[in-house]
């Protein structure tokens, strides 16, 4: 008798093994963390381990607003990190992004600051930075120009469309910032203060010395807008007006008074008389011009009598200076 065939035990149903690794036991599965990756590089800095780059475009800080934004900071804390490089041979921090916060931060009194550490090649840093500011309007229009002039060279004197390019601005835009470093001294230090802006300042590129003074005056005096500049440097150009502060700010008292009388509600048009009101608007003041026109007399009574006489340049301004008055005077004698 046979002996039945032994069987041999079925094997099991493979079943696949879930590893785990320790990166997983740290990982955060929390609903809120889809979708988030933690950034090894943010950290918490002192502020005396950060210094600014001093090759940075930016070169002024209005105190004012610096202060309103350590206020901020005292309130609310930082709102965004600052981006910093760790500088390997002095062993220090230097700020890439962010160096208004850093100031701020010192003055709020703070020890502290958040910072994202990056690692930003040298002839990328300027780049970055102006991107950073041009993009924005952060930057006033002079730091702007003398950024871009520094990336120029730095690019191995790259055509200035290479420049836009590369900074991501338009050709014309580039140049109208660069344009800004032609102007005086003093209406340099107005777009840097704020007190002008780089707008108005279009109207003044193109002038004479005198011109650019008394339109300059004229535009910090009377908060006149870009548009109303812009017209008034036209008209200057139009008539003629002597290249002379006292002639440049008498014609534009009279072109000031001109406005259109035909379609009441119209820009105000060169050559159109007007009954003067524009002079009863904010900006007049009374003892002002009793000041400027005592400055006349006491400028008229020292000069000598060949520079009064036909055909010299105090001449034709006495001449703008009548005239001037003639359009406010008469304009007044018609109402």
């Amino acid at each position: 008798m046979s002996s039945a065939p032994s069987r041999l035990p079925a094997e099991a149903p493979t079943r696949s093994r879930r590893k785990f690794t320790v990166d997983a036991l740290f990982t955060d599965h929390r609903p809120q963390a889809a979708g988030v990756t933690d950034l090894a590089a943010a950290k918490e800095i002192r502020l005396d381990r950060i210094e600014p780059d001093p090759d940075q475009p930016r070169r002024t800080f209005d105190p004012v607003k610096l202060t309103e934004l350590a206020d901020s900071i005292r309130r609310e804390g930082i709102l965004q990190p600052i981006a910093v490089r760790y500088d390997d041979a002095r062993d220090t921090y230097v700020v890439v992004h962010g160096e208004r916060r850093w100031r701020a931060s010192r003055e709020a009194g703070l020890t502290t600051i958040p910072a994202i550490v990056r690692d930003v090649p040298v002839e990328r840093r300027l780049v970055q930075q102006l991107m950073e500011n041009i993009v924005r309007d952060d930057l006033n229009a002079i730091d702007r120009a003398a950024a871009l002039r520094a990336l120029k060279s730095q690019l191995g004197d790259a055509p200035w469309e290479a420049v836009a390019e590369v900074v991501g601005i338009r050709r014309s835009r580039l140049f109208q910032l660069l344009g800004t470093e032609k102007l005086p001294g003093q209406a340099q230090d107005d777009i840097r203060a704020g007190r002008l802006s780089e707008k108005q300042s279009r109207a003044l590129q193109g002038l004479g010395t005198g011109h650019q003074e008394a339109l300059r005056a004229a535009i910090l005096e009377y908060e006149l807008p870009a548009a109303e500049a812009l017209r008034l440097s036209r008209a200057l150009r139009a008539d003629a007006v002597p290249d002379d502060v006292t002639a440049a700010t008498a014609a534009l008292v009279r072109i000031r008074a001109t406005a259109s009388v035909a379609h009441p509600g119209d820009p105000p048009r060169h050559g159109d008389l007007a009954t003067a009101d524009a002079l009863d608007g904010p900006g007049f003041n009374p003892e002002r011009l009793r000041f400027h026109a005592r400055a006349v007399v006491d400028s008229l009574a020292r000069a000598p009598a060949a520079e009064l006489k036909a055909g010299t340049a105090a001449y034709e301004t006495l001449l703008t200076l009548r005239d001037a008055v003639t359009a406010v005077v008469g304009s007044r004698a018609q109402r």
